[in-house]
């Protein structure tokens, strides 16, 4: 299977993941986080340092179990909502 690049977004998506899940670990060692986990500390720091940006949904889910945070407040964190888009039809002509 060939993986395509990443997009930008994508990266700097990563980047605001890892930073979400490091903050949340607090004085937690990554260690122990990532045996709690069921992942290698290795697969956590690559996440937290966003050298992986798009770790696995499952990943994802285990780590916000372990760290106390809900899927919904992960992605919030992760997407900052756009800016509103008017539709051509109703742009000013």
């Amino acid at each position: 299977m060939v993986r395509l690049p990443l997009s930008a977004s994508e990266l700097e998506r990563g980047q605001r993941l890892g930073s979400v899940l490091r903050r949340a670990r607090g004085e937690r060692s990554m260690l122990e986080v990532a045996v709690e986990a069921g992942i290698s500390p290795e697969t956590l720091r690559k996440i937290e340092t966003g050298r992986v940006a798009t770790p696995s949904f499952q990943t994802i889910a285990a780590l916000a179990h372990v760290l106390s945070l809900s899927l919904d407040e992960v992605w919030a964190e992760i997407n900052p909502p756009r800016a509103a888009v008017r539709p051509r039809s109703l742009q000013a002509r």
